[in-house]
């Protein structure tokens, strides 16, 4: 049984004897390295980085659904690069627009305490 399937992952035609296998089982690095990335602080994210890796991923997230045969490998690691990356634009989005405003406020808050 687990030869047969073995035997039909070798032999599919986006199997690991072809170029479909390969391009996107390589493209994992990506997605893996904009997961390490979140640990670094969000100024070093760039806006227009994450907005091509995002486009790229759900691009090409589609284009493996509607191929001929099917490449879920293609459609896994670009749905990832598509996720990570609207993480880490969430992340930068928040650091730049949501936060300052957060710290205006605080720091506000306290000189008007301080004030009384």
């Amino acid at each position: 049984m687990a030869n047969s399937k073995l035997q039909a992952l070798w032999n599919h035609p986006a199997g690991p004897k072809t170029i479909h296998f390969w391009a996107p089982t390589f493209k994992w690095g990506i997605t893996i390295a904009n997961i390490l990335d979140s640990s670094k602080p969000p100024e070093q994210v760039s806006y227009a980085q994450q907005a091509a890796i995002m486009g790229s991923g759900l691009i090409w997230t589609r284009w493996g659904t509607v191929i001929t045969p099917k490449n879920w490998n293609l459609v896994s690691v670009n749905f990832g690069m598509a996720v990570t990356s609207m993480f880490q634009l969430a992340r930068k989005t928040q650091h730049d627009y949501l936060s300052s405003n957060d710290q205006q406020g605080e720091q506000a808050a306290s000189e008007s305490i301080e004030d009384q």
